[in-house]
C-alpha cells in the first residue's frame, strides 16, 4: 500500500509541474516585450499577404489583356471572365478549410511554406498557359487559379494563428494587423507592376496588329510571373519558422520542448528540437469530432464561432460591391476605357494603362490607410468597437449610394461625391470589419481548434465573395447596363447592418491571453503525464517541483 501510495504521490507532483511548467512558458510568451523574433514572423507572414494580393488583384487587368489578345482587340464573354476570376475564389474557400484542419491536426510547421509552393506552382502555372486546337486557354487558367486559390487560402489560418500565438498578448493586435495590412501593398505593387510593363511595351502594342497581339500577351503573362518573386523570397523562412510553442504543449502534449523553444527563440531568434531528452507527453484535451461537438455546443462557444462566419459573410458579400463600382470611379476620376484616339491598338494602350494607374489612386486612397488606422487603435480601442463602427459607417455609406445612385450620379458635383463616397467604403472596410475579421479568429478559439475555427470563418467569407461574383455579376446588368446596381448597394446594405449584430456575438479580445479566450479553465487543464514505474520522478529523485525548478528557473518561485 506503501508503494502504491508513494506512485500516485509521485504522479500527482509531476502533474504539478507540467501545469507550471506550462503557465510559465505561456507567460513568458505574453509578457515578453518585441523582439527581432516578433519582427520575422510579422514580415515572413507578411510577404505571403502580399504575394496572395498581388496574385488576387493582378487578373483584373491580366483578364482584360486577355480579352484584347484572344478575341482580337474585342473582350472575354460573361462566363470566360467569370470563369477567370472567381477560380480563385472557389479554390480558396477549398484550402481555407482544408489547411485550417490540418493546421491543427499536423502541425503550423508542417504546413507552413507548402501553401507557399503551391501559390509558386499555380502562378507559374498561368504565367505559361497555353491555347491550342485541343485546349482553350480559359479552361488552362480556370485550373490554375484554381490550384493559386487553394494555396491562398491555406495562407489565411497558417500565418493568422502562427503570428497570435507567437504574439505578446500586448501587440497581438498590431502584429495580426501588420500582417494582413500586406494586402494593401501587393493590390498597390501590383497596379505599379502593371504601369511599368504597359508602358514598356508601349512601341509594340501600338504597332502590331489586332489579330497578333503578340506585345500584349507578353506583358500580362509577365505581371502575373512576377508575383513568384516575393513567394520565392520568403518560401525558405516559412519552411524554418519554429513550431508555435502552443501547438507543442497543447497538440504534440510536450511541455519541456516547448518550454524550451520559449527560452530559446525569443533570445536567440533560433529553435532546436530535441526528441530525446523532450520526450514527456502530459495529458490534455485532444481534438476529436465527439470534442469538437461539444466544445462548439456550447453556446457561449458556438456562438463566437457563428459571430465570427457569419461577419466575415457579410463584410465579403460587400466587399465586391466595390468592385462593381469600380469601372464608375475609374471612368468619373478620369481613368477609364479610351475609345476617343485615332486607331484601336491606341485605345488599347490607353485603357490599360488607365486601369492601371486608376487602381494605383484607389489603393493609396482607401485601402492602404485604413489597415493603417486599424494598426494605430486596435490595441488600444479593441477589435469589437472598430468592427462595429466599420459595420455601422458602411451600413450608411451603402445606404446613400443604393438610394441616392440615380441622384447622385446624374451632376458633376454629384459625381465626386460617389468618388468620395468609394473612398470612404474602402477606407472604413479595412478601418472596420476587413481587418477585424481575420484577426478576432485567429485568437478566439482554443489552440486544438483555433486553426480550424479561422479556416471556417475565413472560408465563409469567401463563400460570400463567391455569392457576389457569380450572383451579383448576373443581376447588375438586369434591365440594362449596371440599371440593377443601385438594387445590389442596396442588399449590400442589409448584409453591412448583419453584420452589426454578429459582431455583438463576438468577445472583446484586446488585451486578454490566448486560453483566457478559449473560455476553458486552466486550473487542471493538464491532466495526467505518462509515468512509467522504471522512469518514476520517485526512483530518479525528481518528485518535487524544486527538482523541476533546478531545470526551469522560471518555477524556482513555485518550488
Amino acid at each position: 500500500m506503501s508503494r502504491q501510495f508513494e506512485v500516485e504521490k509521485a504522479r500527482a507532483e509531476v502533474v504539478v509541474s507540467a501545469g507550471e511548467r506550462r503557465r510559465a512558458a505561456l507567460a513568458e510568451i505574453d509578457e515578453a516585450k518585441f523582439s527581432w523574433f516578433h519582427a520575422k514572423a510579422c514580415i515572413v507572414a507578411g510577404v505571403g499577404f502580399f504575394t496572395d494580393a498581388y496574385d488576387i488583384f493582378s487578373i483584373s487587368i491580366a483578364a482584360t489583356m486577355i480579352g484584347y489578345v484572344y478575341h482580337h482587340g474585342g473582350s472575354n464573354t460573361t462566363n470566360q471572365d467569370l470563369g477567370i476570376k472567381v477560380a480563385h475564389s472557389i479554390g480558396t474557400f477549398f484550402g481555407q478549410l482544408l489547411f485550417g484542419w490540418l493546421a491543427d491536426h499536423v502541425g503550423r510547421k508542417r504546413m507552413y511554406g507548402i501553401e507557399l509552393m503551391i501559390i509558386i506552382v499555380g502562378t507559374l502555372g498561368q504565367a505559361v498557359a497555353g491555347h491550342a486546337a485541343g485546349i482553350n486557354i480559359y479552361g488552362v487558367m480556370i485550373m490554375w487559379r484554381f490550384i493559386m486559390g487553394m494555396g491562398i487560402g491555406g495562407d489565411y489560418p497558417l500565418s493568422s494563428v502562427i503570428t497570435s500565438e507567437f504574439a505578446a498578448r500586448r501587440i497581438r493586435g498590431r502584429m495580426m494587423t501588420a500582417v494582413f495590412a500586406s494586402q494593401g501593398w501587393g493590390n498597390l505593387a501590383s497596379a505599379i507592376v502593371s504601369v511599368i510593363c504597359i508602358s514598356a511595351f508601349k512601341s509594340q502594342i501600338h504597332s502590331q496588329p489586332l489579330t497578333d497581339m503578340k506585345a500584349v500577351d507578353q506583358v500580362w503573362r509577365l505581371i502575373i510571373g512576377i508575383g513568384c518573386v516575393p513567394a520565392c523570397v520568403a518560401l525558405y523562412f516559412r519552411l524554418t519558422i519554429p513550431e508555435t510553442p502552443r501547438y507543442t504543449m497543447d497538440i504534440e502534449r510536450n511541455i519541456k520542448q516547448a518550454s524550451q523553444d520559449v527560452d530559446t527563440y525569443l533570445t536567440s531568434g533560433t529553435y532546436v528540437n530535441d526528441p530525446i531528452h523532450n520526450n514527456e507527453r502530459a495529458e490534455l484535451p485532444k481534438a476529436s469530432w465527439p470534442d469538437f461537438i461539444r466544445y462548439f455546443g456550447q453556446w457561449q462557444n458556438g456562438k463566437v464561432l457563428l459571430g465570427t462566419a457569419w461577419s466575415w459573410f457579410a463584410l465579403d458579400i460587400a466587399f465586391y460591391g466595390l468592385g462593381l463600382n469600380s469601372t464608375t470611379i475609374l471612368t468619373t476620376i478620369g481613368f477609364g476605357s479610351s475609345t476617343a484616339l485615332p486607331t484601336k491598338q491606341e485605345n488599347i494602350y490607353q485603357t490599360l494603362y488607365n486601369a492601371a494607374v486608376g487602381n494605383i489612386i484607389l489603393a493609396v486612397g482607401g485601402l492602404i490607410p485604413g489597415y493603417y488606422f486599424s494598426f494605430l487603435f486596435i490595441d488600444s480601442w479593441g477589435r469589437k468597437p472598430i468592427q462595429f463602427m466599420g459595420f455601422s459607417i458602411l451600413t450608411a455609406i451603402f445606404v446613400v449610394m443604393g438610394f441616392g445612385y440615380n441622384k447622385i450620379l446624374s451632376t458633376g458635383p454629384g459625381k465626386k461625391a460617389f468618388v468620395f463616397l468609394y473612398c470612404m467604403a474602402n477606407l472604413f472596410q479595412n478601418f472596420g470589419p476587413n481587418t477585424t475579421t481575420f484577426v478576432i479568429p485567429g485568437e478566439a478559439f482554443p489552440t486544438r481548434y483555433r486553426s480550424t475555427g479561422h479556416g471556417i470563418s475565413a472560408a465563409s467569407g469567401k463563400l460570400g465573395a463567391i455569392v457576389a461574383q457569380v450572383g451579383f455579376s448576373r443581376l447588375v446588368n438586369k434591365g440594362g447596363k449596371n440599371h440593377f446596381l443601385k438594387h445590389i448597394l442596396e442588399i449590400f446594405a442589409l448584409f453591412m447592418l448583419t453584420g452589426v449584430f454578429s459582431t455583438m456575438l463576438l468577445p472583446e479580445t484586446k488585451g486578454r491571453t490566448l486560453e483566457d479566450l478559449s473560455q476553458e479553465s486552466q486550473d487542471h487543464f493538464v491532466h495526467d503525464t505518462n509515468v512509467s514505474p522504471s522512469t518514476s520522478p520517485l526512483q530518479k529523485g525528481q518528485g518535487s517541483d524544486s527538482n523541476y525548478a533546478e531545470e526551469d528557473p522560471r518555477l524556482a518561485a513555485h518550488a
